[in-house]
């Protein structure tokens, strides 16, 4: 066996616990809350990201609409901005790449739904873009964010900051996240 393999193994994993123990526990339940109310107002959730963080977006969406069921509850509607890809390319190719979120916002969004923007760096222009079209049409927002949070932290309504500069490190939380609140929502006996 690869000693080495074993050594970078554990630094790896080291790492990601000395994280998840930094995590903003009170942030990620106050989530929990406002999907609830999403859930019970019939609202929708819209998530979107670029990269990995656009393969957490759609698991996110997935696990809400269908992982979070409960029985004698509203189901959740979410959906996630980057499963369109021809209407995601169709805006990127026919304004630019950073408007693909925002022009489907513009489609979709309404008073009271919640837009949640998955960034590691808290800078892709897209996410932010999205984001203020969500703001603007009386959406509540969601950072999903790593580093120092960027310009995310400072325009959504709720900053969940994962405090690591490790952009896969990162994305491994924000999917640990989304499954930590997926199982409140499908567990609560909140109403």
């Amino acid at each position: 066996m690869n000693q080495e393999y074993v050594e970078i193994i554990k630094k790896y994993l080291s790492a990601v616990s000395a994280t998840l123990a930094k995590l903003p526990v009170e942030g990620i339940a106050q989530l929990v809350e406002l999907l609830e109310q999403a859930r019970v107002n019939r609202k929708r959730i819209y998530t979107f990201g670029n990269g990995g963080s656009a393969a957490t977006a759609s698991h996110f969406a997935s696990d809400l609409a269908k992982g979070a069921i409960s029985k004698g509850k509203p189901r959740i509607k979410a959906f996630a901005l980057t499963d369109n890809v021809p209407l995601l390319s169709a805006w990127a190719n026919d304004t630019a790449y950073e408007n693909v979120f925002a022009e489907q916002l513009e489609n979709f969004i309404e008073m009271g739904d919640i837009a949640i923007g998955i960034s590691g760096s808290g800078n892709s222009q897209n996410v932010l873009n999205g984001v203020k079209v969500a703001k603007a049409k009386g959406a509540t927002t969601i950072g999903f964010i790593g580093f120092d949070g960027g310009e995310l932290k400072d325009l959504v309504d709720l900053a969940i900051i994962v405090p690591n500069h490790n952009m896969e490190q990162v994305e491994d939380i924000h999917l640990l996240m989304e499954h930590v609140i997926t199982t409140c929502l499908r567990n609560s006996s909140q109403t």
